[in-house]
């Protein structure tokens, strides 16, 4: 089991910035890939950048150039470095998980609880 916390979120401005973290405590196997997804009022989860256990990287192109997504395995902790927001950048965000060899998957994740972003113009 893994458990995941996230934290960082608040209000911020356009054109601001934030940065994000989600911890991971449990079986830390289970956290080969893990990613960030958002979701808005009214709108599907998307995943907005996602990063194996080799640090590959992959941005969704809204946010790409403008978000950076790392990872500290030592800690145990992922991270999202968001800059230049925008007002659609509004959503809940939320870290997962996957083992190697199920990265990505629909189903055998594991997900955090969520952290607000507001970002007004």
């Amino acid at each position: 089991q893994v458990q995941l916390v996230e934290s960082g979120g608040g209000s911020v401005q356009a054109g601001g910035s934030l940065s994000l973290s989600c911890a991971a405590s449990g079986y830390t196997y289970s956290t080969y890939c893990m990613a960030w997804f958002r979701q808005a009022p009214g709108k599907e989860r998307e995943g907005v950048t996602f990063i194996d256990g080799d640090g590959t990287a992959f941005y969704a192109n809204s946010v790409k150039g403008r978000f950076t997504i790392s990872r500290d395995n030592a800690k145990n902790t992922l991270y999202l470095q968001m800059t230049s927001l925008k007002p659609e950048d509004t959503a809940m965000y939320y870290c997962a998980s996957w083992p190697r060899g199920a990265c990505y998957s629909d189903r055998g994740g594991y997900w955090g609880q969520g952290t607000q972003v507001t970002v007004s113009s």
